[in-house]
């Protein structure tokens, strides 16, 4: 019998050695601008539950440096169209190379698990972003989120700095303008909920 659990053991391992092998190092810093449904500020930067629900968001993730083993991410754009813990659709930008289109999708499950849960689509799509200190625009064929930056005290930009998150680091408080979704299956349209920029930066460990 120890025998026969040696070799069930020893068995195990070799599966698991190639299985741990597949996943290259890979490590990323972006910038991160989203809109969703919720009343400013949404209680999910803070660690908590959206104050407006179904909360309905558009984020875009625009990979400032990084790789994926050997792919360079750098320039990499996408848009994730969400329903906060029931779905979400993945545009990639068209002008990713078919590599960095596979490693985005690799990474889902590692470094943006919350929206790879429930995926209804991966699709690589024409896709817009413009960004000013004051305002940040963002477009994909079914979503698109305009929005400008909350101003407070002596007309300084609201930023809020080590918030839980590891999307909302550098954080600056943003105002949707307009931000949208229609597709065939879903639709929405908000203004005046919460909005933000923010920077990540993860890596495999």
């Amino acid at each position: 019998m120890r025998i026969i659990a040696a070799l069930l053991t020893i068995c195990l391992l070799v599966l698991e050695i190639p299985a741990r092998a597949q996943t290259p190092k890979w490590n990323l810093s972006a910038t991160v601008a989203e809109s969703c449904s919720c009343i400013i500020s949404c209680p999910c930067n803070f660690g908590g539950s959206p104050n407006r629900m179904p909360c309905e968001g558009n984020r875009m993730i625009s990979i400032d440096s990084g790789r994926y083993g050997d792919v360079d991410l750098a320039g990499v754009q996408f848009l994730v169209t969400f329903n906060m813990g029931t779905w979400s659709k993945i545009y990639v930008s068209d002008k990713v190379s078919p590599a960095q289109e596979k490693a985005v999708e690799a990474l889902l499950p590692l470094a943006f698990a919350g929206f790879h849960k429930g995926m209804l689509s991966f699709s690589k799509v024409p896709i817009t972003m413009e960004v000013t200190d004051a305002r940040v625009r963002f477009t994909a064929p079914e979503s698109s989120v305009d929005m400008e930056v909350v101003r407070g005290y002596n007309g300084q930009a609201i930023r809020i700095m080590n918030l839980p998150g590891v999307a909302m680091q550098n954080y600056t408080q943003f105002k949707s303008v307009s931000h949208q979704h229609s597709s065939a299956q879903h639709s929405w349209k908000h203004s005046g909920t919460n909005g933000f920029v923010s920077t990540m930066t993860v890596a495999s460990k």
